[in-house]
């Protein structure tokens, strides 16, 4: 992990929000550094352990497949065979189920136990940041993210990486904010069935990616998937809805609705709107955020989510 101010020790910019740890620089428009603060954080690519978290998200506890081919195919494959093929192409484009469901599916990789090469088609959010994204600052909802290049529909553009907290340090958080703080728990609930229900609450405040930044939208062009790559800990993976044009701002639901099976939705809501009410209680009379994105179906307001107070 390295600590990310936008500016490195000798007070020079730093155009790259990773500080190396991506495949490709992070970038920082370069017009819009000094206009506004931005956040001290410890920059990591994946998931890191947290107070509470009862799995390492980078021990590795999944078994692997017996392939001894550069890439798995269905039909000598354990992974795909038991879990399904989760990518379409060698491009790593996630497979649609279909329009109804959506990508809803979690996704198993194969991992470090695996025996096929470093470039099988079912190793993709393992691999990091490929494309090339630029934070930059909106006119009212803070730092947001572009999308540089073009974006297919399916691809995988980053993760929503932090701290993976337990539930009692994911209320002691929220407890702990002032009405001017944002919130960056995500707290994502795997359905299952048989009323078997995982939850994991990811917080990306203090040591996350460049995930922390992507706004909300009523109607996103990016979507989370739960994907499990060496660990039982899912790694929440964005993927485009739709092609995506080069410079197009990237959203996501933080309700988790958007064409998504799995609920996923931080407990309060991300923002740089204060949020009126009482921050200690936290009352479930609470004034809701304005959302500002634009869309057309647009709610009025962030999703807002006080379950996790309260269980």
């Amino acid at each position: 992990m390295a600590l990310h101010t936008a500016w490195d020790a000798t007070g020079s910019y730093n155009p790259d929000l990773s500080n190396g740890l991506e495949n490709v620089p992070v970038e920082i428009d370069s017009s819009d550094v000094g206009k506004a603060g931005f956040p001290n954080f410890q920059y990591t690519p994946e998931n890191v352990p947290g107070p509470g978290c009862s799995s390492d998200p980078s021990e590795i506890t999944l078994p692997g497949c017996q392939c001894h081919l550069q890439s798995c195919e269905s039909e000598t494959c354990q992974c795909l065979q038991h879990y399904g093929p989760a990518y379409c192409d060698q491009h790593g484009q996630l497979a649609q189920r279909d329009e109804e469901s959506g990508y809803s599916r979690p996704v198993f990789e194969c991992n470090a136990l695996c025996n096929c090469g470093e470039d099988c088609s079912n190793r993709v959010v393992q691999r990091g940041v490929g494309l090339r994204l630029r934070l930059f600052l909106t006119l009212d909802r803070g730092w947001g993210v572009r999308a540089v290049e073009a974006v297919p529909r399916g691809a995988f553009v980053c993760e929503y990486a932090g701290e993976v907290i337990g539930l009692e340090e994911a209320q002691r958080r929220q407890l702990a904010q002032g009405p001017d703080d944002m919130n960056y728990i995500i707290a994502v609930r795997e359905f299952a069935g048989q009323g078997d229900v995982t939850e994991t609450f990811v917080d990306p405040a203090a040591r996350g990616n460049v995930g922390r930044f992507i706004n909300h939208s009523c109607q996103p062009n990016l979507f989370m998937v739960p994907v499990r790559v060496h660990s039982v800990v899912p790694r929440l993976a964005l993927f485009a809805v739709r092609d995506i044009a080069p410079e197009e701002e990237l959203t996501f639901d933080y309700s988790g609705r958007w064409n998504n099976q799995t609920s996923q939705r931080p407990s309060s809501s991300k923002s740089h709107v204060s949020e009126k009410g009482d921050p200690g209680g936290v009352k479930d009379s609470l004034q809701r955020k304005p959302c500002y994105c634009g869309a057309p179906n647009c709610t009025g307001y962030l999703p807002l989510d006080i379950t996790v107070l309260h269980s």
